[in-house]
């Protein structure tokens, strides 16, 4: 698509002469009108006004961008106008405008004119061409210089990306630039930057977030290396990356027509360093082992576990609560089986808080899929993950699953992303709104269906027969294989054939089983939370300031609480969680405890055999995991 696709002869005028701003404007608006893209000129001159509201469009240099993005919409257009005479217009540097052109946007997702609006935003910094422009003597000739430039310069990304590399002596300055609507002072922005950076012999790399979403994202190494940040925006930007460098923070316009003067602060070595206030976030941003192959998984995993941390500890502590309700308010020893079963929803006050917990338990591994493939494929992998984790959380394969699913998913947009750059221009545009979330979600549910899935459920029929035919062995080995077998996944194969063993031998009058069961799932928690005390330098100050939270749900048997931490570092806290919860397992065999309720941790003490034992097995099995933890865990840089 090109520029004068958009821009009717009847929507220019090359001779306006309006008395004010107000006056402007209507006839901008009648102009865009006579194009026929818009189906109701009344609202969308409303619409129009309320962008003009949010702060004026008259860029300076005597231009002035207005534009309106409704369902009064119903094709992209443009209209142009000249003013000779100049009219007020609230510019930013005081000027009168003499050039405008009014941006009508459809409601839709489908942003194939945004890339045609952005090139013309940043044709327009150029003096030359705005001149000729003005020069012109018909709607003819108006359109012929458009197109004339429109076939000389490159597009808004080409240019983005042809920066060139940075020289040892350059001065290296980044920028991102983003406003609301992300249309054109986005990219006037970056084209102002640019120009006065290359006049001052700088590396420059400009970061775009506009409506089209970031395009050309700055690196971890990129930022690492720049001696400067500059961030003009109106528009919320990810700043954590930042963290410890030197950054300019401005408003989009000044990045229009202040360049100069960023540049030269940015020059200066006066900028201030940036802290952010997310430690962790910072740190995954902060490139700490140079931004190779394993960094970078390191990072997409953290923006998983970031997200997910939130629905864990909030979900859990009202679960725990729900069963805190059930234990003072129920007598346990009155209930049969089955009642134990629903332990936590017995009190209508405890099925509240229940109900609530699991639904922000229902997000956790959704979440945690979703951002890991955001982090690798942006925003068109968001859905994959999701439908990923919602798939390995409703299956069999736990969080184990959702990890699989989160780094698939955002691989397979890279891939999607890759095959479509070979499709015609019409069809790669409409590919974020129509391929990638089609075909993309496809292939992650068959990928779920028929590979991860039955994979975990045939580990998890090997393991029911495994423990079935152990049933007759000794119990001090049964526990320790049980116990451990809580650790290994939180939620996935293993640990739910061990919890559903458990529950099994409940039915058959087998209480032994489930006291080893829920010991072995309580010991990770309880550790996690026990060692983010003890052995503060191994974690981060996100992981300290949530860690003590675990021991109200390893209390409650909520194993899942140790999750994030378990996914953020497996290698190092899988086996030491593994060794504390088949220790506490076996322990609590080899004292005889038992347990009539299939979970609820220590509020259901009533119904529990040998409790004093069973709480050594607990405290005994956390100690050895949380130093065991203090031990491997690398410490936190």
């Amino acid at each position: 698509m090109r520029i004068t696709d958009l821009l009717d002869v009847r929507s220019i005028s090359l001779d306006a002469a309006p008395a004010d701003k107000s006056q402007t404007l209507d006839a901008a608006v009648a102009l865009m009108t006579r194009s026929g893209k818009i189906n109701d000129e009344a609202a969308y001159r409303k619409q129009v006004y309320a962008r003009e509201e949010e702060s004026t469009t008259g860029i300076g240099e005597g231009i002035a961008i207005p534009h309106g993005k409704c369902d009064a919409v119903d094709k992209p257009g443009l209209a142009a106008m000249v003013i000779p005479g100049g009219v007020d217009f609230d510019s930013l540097d005081g000027e009168p405008v003499t050039l405008l052109f009014l941006i009508a946007a459809p409601n839709t997702e489908d942003n194939v004119h945004l890339d045609v609006l952005s090139k013309l935003s940043m044709m327009l910094m150029d003096e030359e061409f705005t001149a000729n422009l003005r020069a012109a003597k018909t709607p003819e000739e108006f359109l012929q210089i458009i197109d004339q430039a429109d076939e000389e310069k490159k597009s808004v990304d080409e240019r983005l990306e042809d920066m060139g590399e940075a020289s040892e002596d350059q001065f290296k300055i980044l920028a991102v630039t983003s406003c609301p609507t992300g249309i054109a002072h986005t990219y006037m922005a970056a084209e102002g930057i640019e120009k006065a950076a290359k006049a001052k012999k700088c590396f420059v790399k400009i970061e775009t977030r506009g409506s089209g979403g970031a395009k050309n994202v700055l690196t971890a190494q990129e930022i690492q290396d720049a001696d400067c940040i500059i961030v003009a925006a109106d528009a919320q930007v990810p700043m954590d990356r930042f963290d410890g460098k030197k950054v300019i923070q401005r408003q989009v316009s000044d990045g229009i027509n202040k360049a100069d003067e960023l540049i030269e602060l940015a020059m200066s070595g006066n900028a201030p360093v940036y802290h952010s206030g997310n430690a962790a976030a910072a740190q995954q941003n902060s490139g700490k082992s140079g931004g190779g192959v394993g960094h970078q998984l390191y990072t997409q995993l953290m923006n998983g576990v970031s997200h997910m941390l939130p629905f864990v500890v909030g979900g859990g502590i009202l679960i725990a609560i729900a069963f805190l309700i059930d234990g003072l308010m129920v007598d346990m020893n009155a209930l049969d089986v089955a009642e134990r079963a629903n332990f936590g929803t017995i009190t209508p006050a405890a099925a509240m808080f229940k109900q609530i917990g699991d639904v922000a338990f229902g997000f956790m591994l959704p979440v945690l899929a979703g951002f890991i493939a955001m982090a690798i494929g942006d925003r068109p992998a968001l859905a994959l993950g999701f439908v990923g984790g919602m798939m390995a959380a409703n299956g069999t394969s736990g969080f184990l699953g959702a990890l699989v699913a989160g780094f698939a998913a955002g691989y397979i947009i890279l891939g999607l992303r890759k095959a479509c750059e070979k499709l015609p221009e019409a069809l790669e545009k409409i590919a974020p709104v129509l391929i990638y979330p089609v075909v993309g979600i496809l292939v992650m549910g068959l990928l779920m269906l028929f590979v991860v899935e039955p994979i975990m459920g045939g580990i998890n029929t090997a393991l029911n027969n495994g423990l079935t035919s152990m049933g007759s062995s000794s119990k001090i080995v049964l526990g320790l294989i049980l116990g451990g077998m809580m650790a290994i996944d939180m939620g996935g194969p293993f640990n739910k054939a061990a919890y559903v063993f458990g529950s099994a031998a409940i039915a058959a009058g087998n209480y032994d089983i489930m006291a080893a069961v829920m010991v072995g799932g309580m010991v990770p928690p309880c550790a996690i939370a026990l060692a983010t005390l003890l052995f503060k330098d191994k974690f981060t100050k996100e992981e300290r300031e949530s860690g003590p939270t675990n021991f109200i749900m390893g209390l409650a048997f909520i194993t899942e609480g140790a999750i994030p931490f378990a996914a953020a570092d497996p290698l190092h806290v899988l086996p030491a969680c593994i060794v504390g919860s088949g220790l506490a397992g076996a322990m609590s065999m080899a004292f005889g405890c038992t347990l009539m309720a299939p979970h609820g941790g220590i509020f259901v003490v009533p119904v529990m055999g040998n409790a004093v034992m069973y709480l050594v097995a607990l405290v005994v099995g956390t100690v050895v995991s949380a130093v065991l933890l203090g031990l491997l865990k690398k410490k936190n840089a």
